[in-house]
């Protein structure tokens, strides 16, 4: 198994956009995975053995990073792929010269949580109700990553 962390490019979209559908409860937009990326577009995809299986979406604004969205195939999740991806994006945005990386993640989605934490983020605050769920709204915890 080879995996390599590579900039998303067009070529990756369709894989993405089926891997965002099937990973989330409550996607993003298909406009928003296939929008041109800006400058500060810090966009990432993980292959194993030429295959995406999993991406994330982050920016750089001035030493200052943040994480918009990551996500790992269903299919292939429980195999450290999401560990191997977050810190890929950790090293990609530490040789962009970012100074510290931001996150939010669903209060519910504990696994996401434990992966974010054993891999250096800290919780900083919480946004009441800030994303849309099942039954109304849930919270979204606040998580930074300092990098040294």
């Amino acid at each position: 198994m080879t995996h390599k962390i590579v900039p998303l490019v067009a070529h990756h979209l369709d894989d993405v956009w089926r891997i965002e559908q099937a990973a989330h409860a409550f996607p993003w937009a298909e406009s928003m995975i296939r929008k041109a990326p800006g400058k500060i577009a810090a966009n990432f995809v993980l292959e194993i053995d030429g295959q995406t299986v999993g991406y994330c979406f982050g920016q750089n604004v001035a030493g200052e990073a943040t994480l918009l969205n990551i996500a790992v195939d269903p299919a292939c999740q429980g195999k450290g792929y999401g560990k191997i991806l977050l810190e890929g994006f950790i090293d990609q945005l530490s040789a962009m010269n970012a100074e510290e990386i931001w996150l939010e993640v669903r209060a519910s989605n504990a696994r996401a949580y434990q992966l974010y934490e054993a891999v250096g983020f800290n919780e900083i605050n919480r946004r009441i109700g800030y994303y849309p769920a099942e039954t109304g709204r849930e919270d979204a915890l606040i998580m930074t990553y300092l990098i040294m």
